[in-house]
C-alpha cells in the first residue's frame, strides 16, 4: 500500500500520513558495533572485549523495558565507518526505516552516544523519535528518583545533557529579539541563546541545591562517626541482586525486582553481625557500562557514601555469562571515584550472588572456589544460602577497622578509665561539672564490642576467637 502524503503548512515538508500516526511507545532497539578497517575501534575494546553483541542487545532491551516500552524489534548493526552526520550508513538507515513502518514503531533507541546533529538527522530520516543510550538512562533515572535528592541529581544531569540539544526544540521562532533603546535598537540575543541562558541559570540553581545536599550528607556522616558503627556499602552492576541481598541481610522492604535500575535512591539500615557488632549497611544505585558522565558527576553526593564506607561489598551476578565484563565496569567506575586497585583490594569483598540460578555442579564448583579465594563469598540472596558466611566475613574484616565514638562515663563507670586508655586512642577528654567524663575515642571493632560489654550496653563476652 502506498503511503498517503500531505504538506504540513507549518514546516512545508512532505510527511507520510501513516508515519505520523506511529505509536512512540513501540520501540526498535539498535545496537551499533563500531569497527574500523576490519578491527574493533580502540575506545570500545576495554568495555566490549568480553561482552558479546547479543548481550549488549539484551541489556539495551532491558533498559527499554525498564520504562515500560514495548520493544517490537532489536538488531545489531555493524558500523565499518561511522558517519559524522548520522553515525549509520544510508543502507542501514533505510533498512531500519522499513522496520519502523512494518512494526508501526515510533521510537528508535540507539545503544550508543549520539551527537545532537546525528540525533536530529536520524529523526528526520525516520520520522520517529530517537533516543541514545545516555538519554534512555536519564529517562530511567528520572522515573526511579523518589527523594528530593535523587530528583535534583537527575534534573541536573538531564539539563546538562540537553544544553547542546536545544536546537531540536525550535523551528520558526529563532529570530533575534530586538535589543537597545528607541525605535532603532540593534539585534539582541536569539531565542535559542535566551533559552540556553535560562537553562544555565537553572543548572546553577540546581548545583547550589545539590551542594546543600552534600553538606547535609556530610553532616549525617559526621554524626554517624560519633558512634562505633562502621559503614558497609553494597555496589555492583545493575540487576546483580544488591537490593535483594540488602533485604535478606536487614529485613528491610527495599524495592527489589528483576529489572535494570529497580532502585535509585540510597538506603541505609542498621545491621547486627553474628557476634553482636552493629554496622550500617548502605544500598546504592547500580552501575552500568558507559554510565553517562553527566550522571557520575550529578550523583557524586550519593556515590560519596561508597567512598566513605569502611567495607565495600561488590555484588556480582554469577549466573550472567558477562559477569566478568560487568565486574570490570564496576571496578572502573570505583577507580574513577577515587578507589584505586590497591585500596580496593583492602576494602572490597566480592559477593558471588545468584548461585541458585546455575546448574548444581557449577554451583558446587563456585562455592568451593569462593572458599579458597581471599575476600570472596558465594551466596544466594534469594534463598539465603551463604549469607551467614558473608556476615561472618564482614565481622572478620571489620575487626581491625578503627572507628570513632564519643562516650560519657558516669561516676559508677570511672573504674573503666584505665582500660579505655590502654585499649583506645583518646582524642579528647572533658571532665564535666557533675563528675562524669566525656571521651572522644578511636578504637577497633573488637575493642568497641568489648567496651560496650563492659559498660553494660553490649552482648556478653563469647568464648571463641573471631
Amino acid at each position: 500500500m502506498r503511503n498517503i502524503t500531505k504538506r504540513d503548512s507549518k514546516s512545508s515538508s512532505i510527511i507520510p500520513e501513516l508515519e505520523r500516526l506511529r505509536d512512540d511507545s513501540r520501540a526498535v532497539v539498535v545496537v551499533p558495533v563500531l569497527k574500523k578497517a576490519g578491527r574493533v575501534s580502540a575506545d570500545i575494546v576495554a568495555q566490549s572485549a568480553t561482552r558479546s553483541d547479543q548481550s549488549r542487545l539484551e541489556e539495551a532491551t532491558g533498559l527499554a523495558l525498564a520504562i515500560d516500552l514495548e520493544v517490537v524489534h532489536g538488531m545489531v548493526v555493524p558500523v565499518a565507518q561511522p558517519k559524522p552526520g548520522t553515525l549509520l550508513g544510508t543502507g542501514k538507515i533505510e533498512e531500519i526505516g522499513h522496520v519502523l513502518s512494518d512494526k508501526d514503531a515510533g521510537l528508535v533507541i540507539v545503544d550508543h552516544p549520539l551527537t545532537p546533529v546525528q540525533q536530529r538527522n536520524l529523526e528526520k530520516e525516520w520520522n520517529a523519535k530517537v533516543i541514545d543510550r545516555t538519554g534512555l538512562i536519564l529517562e530511567i533515572f528520572g522515573r526511579r528518583a523518589s527523594t528530593r535528592e535523587g530528583t535534583l541529581q537527575v534534573d541536573l544531569a538531564h539539563l546538562n545533557y540537553q544544553k547542546g540539544r536545544l536546537v531540536r526544540s525550535w523551528t520558526t521562532h529563532l529570530e533575534r529579539q530586538r535589543g537597545g533603546a528607541g525605535f532603532m535598537g540593534g539585534p539582541g540575543e536569539t531565542q535559542i541563546e535566551a533559552d540556553r541562558r535560562l537553562l544555565q541559570e537553572r543548572i546553577v540553581k540546581l548545583e547550589r541545591e545539590l551542594e546543600q545536599v552534600r553538606r547535609t550528607r556530610q553532616l549525617h556522616r559526621s554524626k554517624r562517626k560519633k558512634v562505633p558503627h562502621p559503614i558497609v556499602a553494597l555496589v555492583g552492576y545493575t540487576n546483580a541482586g544488591k537490593s535483594t541481598l540488602f533485604n535478606r541481610m536487614t529485613g528491610a522492604g527495599v524495592l527489589a525486582e528483576d529489572m535494570l535500575f529497580a532502585t535509585l535512591d540510597p538506603t541505609l539500615r542498621r545491621l547486627k553481625l553474628p557476634h553482636g557488632r552493629m554496622v550500617i549497611l548502605s544500598d546504592t544505585v547500580g552501575f552500568i557500562s558507559d554510565l553517562p558522565t553527566h550522571l557520575v558527576a550529578a550523583f557524586r553526593a550519593t556515590l560519596e557514601e561508597v567512598l566513605e564506607a569502611d567495607l565495600i561489598l561488590h555484588v556480582r551476578d554469577l549466573s550472567d555469562p558477562d559477569n566478568q565484563a560487568q565486574a570490570s565496569d564496576v571496578l572502573r567506575i570505583l577507580s574513577d571515584l577515587g578507589i584505586d586497585e590497591k585500596e580496593g583490594a583492602e576494602r572490597i569483598v566480592e559477593v558471588w550472588n545468584k548461585i541458585d540460578r546455575v546448574e548444581p555442579e557449577v554451583r558446587e564448583v563456585l562455592v568451593k572456589k569462593a572458599a579458597s579465594v581471599d575476600n570472596t563469598v558465594a551466596v544466594s540472596a534469594m534463598t539465603g544460602e551463604g549469607v551467614g558466611e558473608l556476615l561472618t566475613e564482614i565481622g572478620r574484616r571489620l575487626s581491625g577497622v578503627m572507628t570513632e565514638c564519643t562516650i560519657v562515663l558516669g561516676l559508677d563507670q570511672l573504674q573503666f578509665l584505665p582500660w579505655v586508655y590502654q585499649h583506645a586512642i583518646v582524642d579528647a577528654r572533658e571532665d564535666l561539672e557533675d563528675g562524669r567524663v566525656s571521651l572522644d575515642l578511636r578504637l577497633t571493632e573488637g575493642e568497641a564490642v568489648e567496651l560496650e560489654r563492659r559498660l553494660g550496653n553490649g552482648p556478653k563476652a563469647v568464648e571463641e576467637d573471631w
